[in-house]
């Protein structure tokens, strides 16, 4: 797969002309940048190698009012190359450039000394201005980086250079974020959009992730919509699949393809179909700094949690002795102070899109031992983004280099989950987005959160499943803790009792999740019921019927509450019983006792005050039915044979017909559509299930 080099460097050091003498390619493709000779746009070139191997270059303008589309260069490369005149030395761009690529978390690149002709071998500015530059790459990530020396015009030092830039492809390939950079996905950072008449739309961009090839659906982040790949160039050349990754062009249309612009991201459907604990397939890591095992999908996001290393962490660069070169230049180690302050406003790059950005503080935040902030940006407008990712942030005013970061989470959640966020947990999600540990990743963005969609995380030790969503251990322990105190209480109120209402305690759990995460209320009812659910399951609670109780405590009724029950059932053994609410009143049954005898089918309401126990009740019915099937049966034969009175035989036979046990004609009932088949059934036909009229 194709490595892509940035370049880097003050304007009119030769960037763009030690590519042209490298790859033959002239980077400025604008006529404005012809006319003028300077690079005001991205540009873009490649070289083969002495092994056959191609590498990709973005070459970047070098003013210092450009920074911008510097920056849209640099977010999507591999390594760099740093470009120093040798005539002129380290100048305010060469820092400013230096302070970007390390903010980024760029690690491998080659720093290249040109208009070498213009300084004589012997010349002793030649070892000093090497010496500088190493000075100052000592304290950026791209400490130890070969210093080479070369000039464009006599071709010195070419050759050296052409095979210093194998080394480097070497180096990034084994770098730890190479393999997640090209894995899941495919993903394309646009950087130009642009149409050709009779093609379309054309984007190009450095491809992320597995092949794109025509035909493929990509969608379009941030603002939504699917466009279709008509064609695909790889180097000016149309190709059946782009495979290695690199740059590409697509040709794409749909009606979304209209809307490209530059910063906005294609996305491929995942390979495969993972399973429900499995990674998420997607695109995450794209440069050195990207880590391998982060991959994630990217999403369209206006919120972001980050950390961010302010530019301060890293030490003064030393003085530069180069004439021309130590005047009144920016140091790559400005104070950043301010960095953490709630509202401050600052411009981000990510990638190839830039928004600015506003720091919000929230409970989670923190900062580590070596100075990095754990904060929370709020975008004036969407970006895609993706876990992983490295941004940089920019002061507006003045201009200049604040820090760069990573994204631990590219949405997340407001209101409650926030409120409740836990700094360590924070610092705990950094470490292991640093280490590429997702199942680490998973556990603290759960401690972070309190709750997530089971498909957004994967199970991880200590986390419980809940129905639709994934419970910290934190919130699980709250849960259950609360749900067992709820039961404690209402044994302790209500000792007559079998145990807790199952919906009320349903509802406690939903409410109390709420008010620890963000979650929607269909989402916490389902989680409740799945959550009191398990801790059935396990022994917690125990469950009869619909009351939840202590399992120490003996299932059933206690003593004095079945005592009532017995007596409330005896008094309705009869073919003539007692209007309900007496029975109930003499009995001394409270509500629950009630509801346990209807629920468990020991006693059958008809009628609001009219109830049977369920011995009587299948005694008369199968009287009924047995007498309708030798003829018609009147209500008055009825009432006769059961030495009742005529409402009871009524409602006897109306609730049978309702059933279709029985069915009304005009010279009687006689048996219905329901009607168990004659033999012997000693238990008389079904009884009614849970009828109730309360």
């Amino acid at each position: 797969m194709s490595v892509v080099v940035g370049t880097a460097g003050h304007i009119d050091h030769g960037k763009t002309t030690l590519l042209h003498a490298l790859t033959g390619i002239d980077a400025d493709r604008l006529p404005e940048e012809r006319r003028r000779g300077m690079t005001i746009d991205v540009g873009y070139a490649h070289l083969a190698l002495l092994d056959g191997d191609v590498l990709d270059f973005v070459d970047v303008p070098g003013h210092d009012r450009l920074v911008g589309n510097m920056l849209v260069g640099a977010g999507e490369v591999d390594a760099a190359m740093l470009v120093v005149a040798a005539d002129d030395g380290p100048r305010a761009q060469t820092i400013e450039h230096l302070a970007l690529l390390d903010a980024l978390g760029i690690t491998d690149a080659i720093v290249v000394i040109t208009k070498a002709d213009l300084v004589p071998p012997d010349d002793p500015r030649r070892g000093i201005l090497v010496e500088d530059v190493a000075a100052l790459l000592a304290p950026t990530g791209l400490a130890g980086s070969p210093v080479l020396v070369a000039s464009a015009a006599t071709g010195e030092g070419i050759d050296d250079l052409r095979t210093a830039l194998l080394d480097l492809r070497d180096r990034v390939r084994a770098g730890p974020g190479w393999a997640a950079a090209r894995s899941g996905a495919a993903r394309l950072a646009v950087d130009r959009s642009f149409t050709i008449r009779g093609r379309g739309r054309v984007v190009t961009g450095t491809l992320r992730g597995t092949g794109v090839a025509p035909g493929d659906r990509l969608r379009l982040l941030p603002r939504g919509g699917v466009v279709r790949v008509r064609e695909v160039q790889v180097r000016g050349t149309t190709v059946p699949v782009a495979a290695d990754g690199g740059r590409v062009a697509l040709n794409v249309t749909g009606d979304a393809a209209g809307s490209i612009v530059r910063g906005d991201v294609l996305l491929g459907e995942p390979v495969g179909s993972p399973a429900e604990d499995a990674e998420p397939v997607g695109a995450g890591g794209r440069s050195p700094g990207a880590l391998a095992g982060s991959a994630a999908a990217p999403v369209g996001t206006r919120r972001l949690i980050v950390a961010v290393r302010p530019q301060s962490a890293r030490s003064a660069a030393a003085p530069v002795r180069t004439a021309g070169a130590a005047a009144g230049r920016p140091s790559a180690g400005r104070p950043a102070a301010d960095l953490g302050a709630d509202g401050a406003t600052y411009r981000l790059s990510l990638g190839t899109a830039q928004a600015d950005a506003t720091i919000r503080r929230s409970r989670g935040d923190g900062t580590t031992a070596d100075g990095t902030l754990i904060t929370r940006l709020h975008l004036a407008h969407p970006v895609a983004a993706a876990t992983g990712d490295r941004f940089t942030l920019r002061r507006p005013s003045p201009a200049a280099t604040a820090g760069g970061g990573i994204v631990l989470d590219p949405s997340p959640p407001t209101g409650p989950s926030r409120r409740h966020a836990a700094p360590d947990a924070a610092s705990a999600l950094l470490d292991a987005v640093i280490a590429g540990d997702a199942t680490a990743r998973d556990r603290a963005l759960l401690d972070l959160h309190g709750a997530l969609p089971a498909e957004q995380v994967r199970a991880t030790a200590g986390a419980r499943r809940a129905g639709p969503l994934r419970l910290s251990a934190a919130v699980a322990v709250l849960l259950g803790a609360e749900a067992v105190a709820a039961v404690a209480e209402h044994h302790a109120a209500r000792p007559e009792a079998p145990g807790a209402p199952l919906a009320d305690l349903r509802r406690l759990v939903s409410r109390t999740l709420r008010r620890r995460a963000t979650v929607a209320p269909e989402q916490a009812d389902a989680a409740a019921a799945a959550f009191v659910d398990g801790l059935v399951a396990s022994g917690t609670l125990a469950r009869d019927g619909d009351a939840v109780r202590d399992p120490a405590r003996a299932p059933g009724p206690p003593p004095a509450l079945a005592a009532a029950m017995d007596r409330l059932e005896a008094a309705l053994a009869t073919p003539a019983p007692p209007a309900f609410a007496d029975a109930v009143r003499a009995a001394g049954c409270p509500p629950e006792g009630v509801r346990a005898l209807e629920q468990s089918g020991r006693i059958v309401r008809l009628e609001a005050d009219l109830a049977f126990a369920m011995s009587s009740y299948r005694e008369l019915a199968a009287t009924a039915l047995a007498m309708a099937r030798r003829g018609p049966l009147t209500p008055a034969a009825f009432r006769d044979a059961t030495g009742s009175s005529r409402r009871y035989a009524l409602a006897i036979l109306e609730d049978l017909d309702r059933r279709q046990i029985l069915r009304r004609t005009p010279d009687g009932h006689v048996p219905g559509p329901r009607a168990p088949a004659p033999g012997p059934r000693p238990d008389g036909p079904a009884a009614p299930a849970g009828r109730s009229a309360s």
